[in-house]
């Protein structure tokens, strides 16, 4: 099948991954070209900024501009031409999003997760939305590639050189998958737990309580119901986001919270104001901890 498999975006000057798609392929084939990627990212600098790296079924195609490269894992049947345009688009996705000082500061490995779903989303465009606006640079691209044609490589060139660079080691080890690791649980983040299963348990039982008669008594107080349900959705999220890494976290904390503070003022009247209040300061205290549990930095010996 002729498509793009992997995609990611690394430092030039190191090879550190900055970020890359979380696609699950275990074909001995893929995983083999993703550790001859590992290799060839480590050498960047040293290609000019485009590059090919051909194999029977596979294919690694590179395009690098100023402190970053994107890099693909193509089907060897896929375009070239489209392979470059689809790193060119994601190539401006990513600096549009992220200035060069972060860039050159970023210390650890996929420091820019997030970046996962333009990635994805990309990926998604060029693989099934064949005939519309992948297709818009491939002029453009075509006559570059006429006039500055990317560098052919073989992929055991890659791997090769990248052992003489560390001093003869030829054996590379690489991640299949990025793993996402978060800093310990704090006691104040336990108590934000316990505090938002209360709330959460709170607003479920009177919602099947108020479900139970308004459907008996009165239809109009139907909104009620939901105003009750919702934020004991929001709760459940909540304890989600805290305890595993979600892209994206900020805004997902945000209208979490705005949505119980928007359904506990709809509710005001069923709910005196410390009730209020209370549900409120839970769900602003399980915001604070979301945003401020971190990922937990890698070692050294991670493989970049």
């Amino acid at each position: 099948m002729s498509m793009i498999f992997f995609a990611c975006v690394v430092r030039v000057r190191d090879g550190l991954p900055l970020s890359a798609s979380t696609d699950f392929h275990f074909n001995q084939d893929f995983l083999e070209c993703r550790r001859r990627l590992k290799a060839l990212s480590s050498i960047l600098a040293r290609y000019p900024s485009r590059g090919t790296a051909k194999g029977r079924d596979l294919s690694i195609h590179f395009l690098s501009s100023g402190d970053i490269a994107c890099m693909a894992i193509c089907s060897s049947n896929y375009s070239t031409i489209m392979a470059f345009c689809f790193l060119e688009e994601l190539q401006w996705e990513f600096a549009a999003s992220y200035d060069t000082t972060s860039i050159s500061l970023a210390s650890r490995p996929y420091a820019f997760l997030e970046f996962d779903n333009v990635i994805q989303k990309v990926k998604w465009h060029f693989n099934c939305a064949s005939g519309s606006q992948a297709k818009v640079n491939w002029e453009k691209v075509e006559e570059e590639l006429k006039f500055q044609p990317p560098v052919e490589l073989k992929l055991e060139d890659a791997e090769l050189m990248n052992g003489v660079a560390n001093g003869g080691h030829a054996e590379v080890h690489v991640e299949v998958v990025p793993t996402y690791r978060m800093q310990r649980v704090t006691p104040l983040g336990i108590l934000s737990l316990v505090l938002n299963i209360m709330c959460g348990a709170l607003n479920l039982i009177r919602g099947v309580h108020l479900a139970e008669h308004s459907f008996q008594e009165d239809h109009e107080v139907i909104g009620n119901v939901i105003a009750f349900f919702l934020p004991f959705l929001a709760c459940v999220f909540q304890c989600y986001l805290y305890l595993f890494y979600s892209s994206t976290r900020k805004v997902k904390t945000f209208i979490l919270f705005f949505s119980v503070c928007l359904c506990n003022v709809y509710l005001y009247g069923l709910r005196n104001v410390w009730q209020i209040a209370f549900h409120v300061g839970v769900a602003s205290l399980s915001s604070y901890q979301i945003l401020t549990r971190q990922l937990m930095e890698k070692q050294p010996d991670y493989g970049v």
